[in-house]
């Protein structure tokens, strides 16, 4: 056999450096799916930490904690933190109230969530708010929510409802929040209510790039009795065309399926869900 001179062997050896590295590299394009625990509801109440490990066998990544995840103490979120780890999955988001970022309960969000490693403390609903300057008003909050948690590594997101997407376009509340809040605060698409008001979610996540670190895969259908209780996947959302846009352009880091409710036992809908998601996604 020919000796492989120094050239020819740097060659090899960097070729095959980049071959062993494909796989890693490909994984890496790959989005984690998460699940918003409130689709589970029931099935938490009774067992957190049964129903946090059924979801984890089925095949889910992470999950996102909603709001009586607020009442926890230290002590019981690192439990819970201990269970994730155990069982190899992460808590990357929570869905909290607007009085979680006020002044007076902002510190024991950053704390559970820090303890939970989260990436993104989400305001879920904003509460009563009287007109475009009351919107204005919630954006401030969240920009102030936004440097408070810098030094936790923490960052704020709004997480929308039928309501933000309803008003002429440039004056509906979700345009109000996005225009007045800074690239740090993330938007959390709610695709299944973005639908049923009559928006365009591809449209949205085009007008606003890089904002999208997780968006709710939360399906709609007009067919009487259907509505946010289809499955996903199996409604009118436009998810191949979604999924394109938020991953080359909305700054996507995971995903998560939430489901208010359908024909079927808890988590054997969220089951099917997960199913339906690689069926699509791929």
């Amino acid at each position: 056999m020919k000796p492989i001179d120094s050239v020819s062997r740097r060659a090899f050896l960097a070729t095959a450096a980049a071959a062993s590295l494909a796989p890693a590299a490909l994984a890496a394009k790959r989005y984690p799916i998460g699940l918003e625990l409130y689709s589970v509801r029931n099935q938490l109440q009774r067992d957190l930490k049964g129903t946090v490990t059924a979801v984890a066998k089925m095949g889910y990544q992470v999950v996102e904690f909603y709001a009586p995840y607020f009442s926890w103490t230290p002590e019981y979120a690192k439990e819970i933190r201990k269970l994730l780890n155990d069982l190899g999955i992460r808590c990357l988001s929570t869905h909290n109230d607007a009085a979680s970022f006020t002044p007076e309960k902002i510190s024991h969000a950053i704390e559970l969530n820090t303890i939970l490693g989260c990436r993104y403390v989400v305001m879920a609903s904003a509460g009563k708010v009287d007109g475009l300057d009351g919107w204005k008003r919630v954006a401030e909050r969240l920009n102030q929510a936004a440097v408070t948690m810098k030094p936790a590594k923490l960052r704020p997101g709004y997480h929308n409802h039928q309501a933000e997407f309803k008003g002429q376009e440039g004056s509906r509340p979700i345009d109000i929040i996005a225009q007045n809040t800074g690239k740090n605060v993330m938007l959390q698409l709610d695709v299944g209510t973005c639908v049923e008001a009559g928006a365009d979610p591809v449209a949205w996540i085009r007008k606003n790039p890089g904002r999208f670190g997780t968006i709710h895969l939360k399906d709609y259908s007009p067919a009487p009795g259907k509505g946010y209780r289809v499955l996903f996947g199996d409604g009118v959302a436009p998810w191949k065309e979604i999924f394109k846009v938020v991953e080359k352009t909305g700054g996507l880091e995971y995903y998560t399926i939430e489901q208010e409710g359908s024909d079927l036992p808890e988590l054997e809908t969220v089951q099917r869900c997960l199913a339906n998601f690689k069926r699509i996604h791929g």
